[in-house]
């Protein structure tokens, strides 16, 4: 399923993992349950994941040691991590977990459309993002079939780059849509996503716009 994004459910409980597979089942993405630090350091290996909710509790491994794990990985380092924790958690649990490197957490029980939305704008974002990385791969490789034609033959590079300048801009108007709706978020790892989103398409731009010059 290549459109779809893959979200990691880390809980050892499976009363735990069936509340947040009903939960965000209605987002229609791929869920991948795992019971422990372990299991899901092993779906990360063969996996690329929108986002984790993780449990901080858990025998063994706790929720602070696997991200730690997660985020030494130069692969997974930059998936969004969402803490899980307990209810009557200490205060200190705020402090750790944004120094674990976690984008929020989340205190159990939780609010269902909450949770639901928080797990929605990071899907969005990665799958905007993923579009963007395969919209860049192919505007690479025609630019440089176009590139490697016969300099007797420059009308045939003209459909090619007006097809893929209009793929770019669908890119664009996209980002600026994203950006948009997270002007003045208080959530500043939402927004500094969307930043480096906005900064790739600027660069992807920049670039094509030097090729198709030099054309």
């Amino acid at each position: 399923m290549p459109d779809k994004a893959k979200i990691l459910l880390v809980d050892d409980r499976a009363e735990n993992i069936t509340a947040l597979e009903a939960i965000l089942g209605s987002l229609n993405q791929v869920l991948v349950p795992a019971r422990s630090g372990d299991a899901a350091l092993k779906a990360l290996l063969s996996d690329e994941f929108a986002v984790i909710l993780l449990d901080v509790l858990m025998p063994g491994m706790d929720g602070f040691e696997t991200a730690a794990h997660i985020k030494q990985r130069p692969k997974t380092r930059d998936v969004p991590i969402i803490f899980l924790t307990a209810m009557n958690a200490g205060p200190d649990y705020a402090f750790r977990s944004y120094s674990a490197g976690a984008v929020d957490y989340i205190a159990k029980p939780f609010d269902p459309w909450v949770l639901r939305a928080k797990v929605s704008v990071f899907v969005d974002l990665y799958l905007k993002n993923r579009q963007l990385r395969e919209q860049a791969a192919l505007l690479r490789a025609q630019l440089a079939d176009s590139l490697a034609a016969p300099a007797a033959m420059p009308e045939a590079a003209d459909p090619v780059l007006a097809e893929l300048s209009g793929r770019l801009e669908a890119v664009e108007e996209l980002v600026t849509i994203i950006t948009g709706q997270l002007a003045g978020s208080a959530d500043f790892a939402l927004a500094a996503s969307a930043g480096q989103l906005e900064q790739r398409v600027a660069q992807l731009r920049y670039v094509f716009d030097a090729l198709r010059v030099g054309c």
